[in-house]
């Protein structure tokens, strides 16, 4: 099964990148992670590299997947992070969200694993498929059925290394489809694209290279081009894209077809 990829990890106005995105192709299965560091504490950043670093690290491409092991790669993760806290002093509060993707080449079956704010959408023949939750109180309150206007949309209930009290949230296993595209990104990313725009920017491309330049692109035009907040994003296409590239609609393109 074939997969192409193409990322991008930007700083934007902020002093740092806490933004830490990675993955590892192999033979037989391949993984993707994308985190951001909490900010206002200190050592975000560690916590990102950490979570990062020991889920890429212990993956192996050449096996096959199951939902233990993966389990099992969060959990290390966490514990990474929380061996951290209690090394140091100054960074005993810090924390990441988390967005992980995990695919069996071989039986073409999707895992995903997430926390916090970082988002997986997962696009089907073209259209927003799924979407993972966020762990934040806008979120919360908007599955409640209250109005969220006027509600810090940082706010998180849950990320790595934040709460003992829960695990991750683990998506059901996913049978792919030839076609299939995965966006995983941060919250400074998908804060500047409606799920509309996201699926009509898909149909305007070739690759996943195309996409993310396209909406970068859109972003700059629109005079927005540099994030107040660090943004990050990995697009995942798998087997051949197919009718997902057809432009549906040039009014619903509007945004990314004009020139001003």
């Amino acid at each position: 099964m074939n997969i192409t990829i193409a990322s991008t990890s930007n700083q934007g106005e902020r002093a740092t990148n806490q933004d830490q995105i990675g993955e590892v192709v192999g033979n037989r299965s391949a993984c993707f992670v994308v985190c951001d560091g909490i900010a206002g504490l200190p050592g975000g950043e560690i916590a990102a590299k950490l979570a990062r670093d020991t889920i890429l690290q212990t993956f192996d491409g050449e096996k096959h997947l199951d939902a233990q092991n993966i389990r099992q790669h969060i959990s290390d993760a966490t514990s990474a992070i929380r061996q951290q806290q209690q090394q140091s002093e100054q960074y005993s509060k810090m924390g990441t969200t988390l967005v992980s993707l995990f695919i069996d080449r071989d039986y073409q079956l999707a895992y995903w694993a997430h926390a916090g704010d970082s988002r997986l959408y997962l696009f089907r023949r073209g259209y927003l498929y799924a979407t993972t939750r966020d762990h934040s109180l806008v979120q919360q309150m908007a599955d409640a059925g209250y109005q969220t206007n006027g509600i810090n949309n940082n706010l998180l209930y849950f990320a790595l290394g934040v709460s003992e009290e829960r695990d991750a949230t683990y998506g059901d296993v996913l049978q792919l489809e030839d076609g299939d595209v995965f966006l995983l990104c941060t919250d400074g990313f998908w804060h500047n694209f409606t799920q509309d725009e996201l699926e009509q920017s898909l149909h305007m491309v070739n690759s996943p290279g195309e996409w993310l330049s396209l909406m970068q692109q859109a972003w700059d035009k629109s005079g927005n081009g540099t994030s107040a907040d660090n943004y990050s994003a990995i697009a995942v296409w798998i087997g051949s894209p197919q009718e997902t590239t057809l432009l549906h609609s040039l009014t619903d393109a509007e945004r990314f077809l004009s020139q001003n």
